[in-house]
């Protein structure tokens, strides 16, 4: 029987993407593809989501790449635009398990510690969880075992009847591996039928 249910956050509740600034913001396609693959990449930013800091982070790629500096500072310094809102379907279903009152809530999400505090105050939601476990403020992150032991020993979690979800199969691939039962999401539909499947009351 599951008592828990852990989300991930980016991708699953928040509908965030770069795209939505850098889409259209080079004059070639070849620039912006350039710009991910080999600078603001999502190794580096996922250093940001571990505990590096901004601005260690963005002066880091200044000194590699000084002639992409407005295109790298604008990363962050526009990074509230990359957040277009909620996914409203997948909120939707949150608070209708919330609403059953049977389960327990956390997330467990890679997010830069200087930038979620953005995300509390514009997302109301944030606040039905009973407790949200940041890697950038934890100095580890997802993929990586300590980080989901962290969220499970902070809130006495038993993994055996927990259920965790994300969008990154990487992510899900290592909370199957630690016991945890994992569901990849893809739209919030699929993960209604998920959960369902899992004996979970919505």
């Amino acid at each position: 029987m599951i008592e828990t249910i852990i989300y991930d956050l980016g991708g699953v509740l928040i509908d965030w993407n770069p795209m939505y600034v850098f889409e259209k913001y080079f004059d070639r396609t070849e620039d912006r593809d350039y710009f991910f693959s080999n600078i603001c990449t999502s190794a580096w930013n996922e250093e940001q989501d571990g505990g590096r800091t901004i601005a260690e982070g963005t002066q880091l790629l200044i000194e590699q790449f000084p002639e992409w500096e407005p295109a790298i500072r604008d990363y962050y310094g526009r990074w509230t635009e990359m957040i277009k809102g909620p996914i409203q379907e997948s909120v939707d279903l949150l608070s209708a398990i919330r609403s059953n009152g049977q389960y327990r809530l956390y997330a467990l999400t890679n997010w830069s510690a200087e930038t979620f505090p953005h995300a509390l105050q514009r997302f109301e939601f944030l606040s039905w969880f009973e407790g949200i476990l940041v890697s950038g403020e934890e100095k580890t992150r997802k993929p990586f075992d300590d980080f989901y032991y962290k969220l499970l020993d902070k809130y006495a979690i038993n993994k055996e009847t927990a259920i965790f979800i994300d969008d990154n199969l990487r992510n899900v691939e290592a909370g199957n591996r630690l016991g945890i039962r994992s569901i990849q999401f893809t739209n919030a539909e699929s993960l209604r039928k998920s959960l369902s499947e899992a004996g979970i009351r919505i």
